[in-house]
């Protein structure tokens, strides 16, 4: 217990310091052998059919009990002889039997999600039903046994609420409808393709500027010379483009959260297509990105035109693939860069930003339908999302509908010609993307936010530097 004369600010520094989850890119120097390529992928193809047999064995509802937290399955995976089988080394065996698992908790968590906001959206049901069905969804235990057809047994103060619920409901009728819509909306998982797998410490070693791979021969490791003589002991992920002849390394790394005392402004922002944002002050970052986007843009297209008229006769996809993957790291240089430098400079304590909708089809033309397709704004979304996150910078998204047609100032509606908004009402003209970010900041200060719409956690990517 602290001393009673300890302040506040002491108590503080003995706290540890917050942190947040950085993927680092590690890249091979040179190209890698055929044959090394070869045993990499033996692992890899191995890793993918033991995640599959995992998929098709726990996937489904008889098997829900069983997946937390998992030692279950571990247990019935080693008796299953299938390791032996595929001659595969226990150290990549396990790893990909608990990444699959992960696939499936997952899985799990994204249907319960669709059937909440289906059930929330659902007009037959009554305040009761609903309530019904939400208390199944929430506790796993009784939303199992209704999923199998079996008595929903819960211990103490919450089997006499669910009793409860039980009792001003038609039960069984809402059991069905909750079975049915499992059915519709949650399927099995399965991968046709062998990318990568994961490495526990014990699989790998760095030396010599490099990394030695355990491989499914005994006692045989194959050495990858890398761009930097960075070492890391957790594990990690490594990432297979054997038609490039090279390989990724993803690690994990934990980065302390930093603190900055002057970040207090309250920002609220535009995204837009060709300037990325705009700020209820009316500075812009990111003003070259719709060139950098069509011109992307533009050359998937002229290249899709090309591989059509000549598809009969086509000498492959390396080139094509190569030049994409240029375009986007060129793209996604430049927006970090530019999101980095909206943060130094407005230095916000708390960033508004609209809720982004879903892509919508339609429009006037193909070319610009094609463009908006490939807008990068949900990239920039979760890079603002983290680089926020590092940076202590409270994330607020608000409701977009008529937020651009409103005016700032009388609240009015108006008009949107050649970039300017004009208000019918009361006059005011203003930049149009400004007008819309002064709107985010005022929704946001008067509380009109989208609840649970950030997710506190997350992962940021940064990539090694090549040399």
């Amino acid at each position: 217990m602290a001393a009673d004369g300890e302040s506040g600010k002491d108590k503080k520094k003995d706290l540890p310091a917050a942190t947040i989850c950085r993927t680092v890119r590690q890249y091979s120097r040179m190209p890698v052998p055929a044959e090394n390529m070869r045993k990499l992928q033996e692992v890899a193809e191995d890793y993918r059919r033991v995640k599959n047999y995992v998929y098709a064995r726990y996937g489904g509802i008889g098997s829900l009990s069983k997946i937390y937290p998992g030692y279950t399955v571990q247990n019935e995976m080693t008796r299953s002889g299938l390791r032996d089988s595929m001659g595969m080394p226990s150290v990549y065996f396990y790893l990909a039997v608990f990444d699959a698992l992960g696939d499936i908790k997952s899985q799990w968590t994204r249907t319960r999600a669709k059937l909440l906001e289906l059930v929330g959206k659902h007009e037959g049901f009554s305040r009761e039903e609903k309530h019904y069905l939400c208390f199944l969804l929430k506790v796993s235990n009784a939303f199992e046994a209704v999923l199998n057809r079996k008595p929903v047994t819960l211990p103490g103060d919450i089997r006499k609420r669910y009793e409860e619920l039980a009792a001003q409901t038609d039960a069984e009728r809402l059991d069905r409808y909750l079975c049915r819509q499992v059915r519709k909306y949650h399927g099995k998982q399965h991968t046709e393709q062998a990318a990568g797998f994961s490495l526990a410490e014990r699989a790998y070693r760095y030396g010599d500027h490099g990394i030695y791979i355990s491989v499914k021969e005994k006692r045989k490791r194959v050495f990858i010379p890398l761009t930097d003589n960075n070492r890391y002991r957790r594990q990690i992920y490594l990432r297979l483009y054997p038609e490039r002849d090279r390989v990724e390394i993803h690690v994990p790394v934990d980065v302390t959260v930093r603190e900055h005392e002057d970040y207090i402004n309250h920002t609220g922002i535009s995204m837009g297509y060709h300037v990325m944002l705009t700020t209820d002050r009316g500075n812009c970052y990111g003003e070259e990105l719709g060139r950098y986007q069509t011109e992307y843009a533009d050359w998937i297209r002229e290249q899709t035109r090309k591989y059509n008229e000549n598809r009969t006769d086509n000498p492959g996809r390396r080139k094509y693939s190569d030049q994409k993957r240029r375009y986007k790291e060129r793209m996604h240089s430049y927006i970090n860069h530019e999101l980095n430098r909206f943060l130094e400079t407005e230095k916000p304590g708390t960033v508004y930003m609209v809720k982004l909708p879903g892509s919508r089809g339609g429009g006037v033309s193909r070319r610009i339908n094609h463009c908006i397709s490939l807008w990068q704004r949900g990239y920039i979304r979760s890079r603002l999302v983290q680089k926020c996150r590092e940076q202590s910078v409270e994330l607020v998204e608000v409701p977009g509908k008529g937020v651009a047609v409103e005016c700032s100032v009388c609240g009015g509606a108006g008009s949107r010609k050649e970039g300017i908004f004009i208000c019918s009402a009361c006059g005011y003209r203003e930049a149009e993307k400004k007008n819309t970010a002064r709107n985010v900041l005022k929704r946001g200060q008067e509380g009109r936010i989208v609840r649970g719409s950030i997710p506190p956690g997350g992962t940021v990517e940064c990539r090694a530097v090549r040399s």
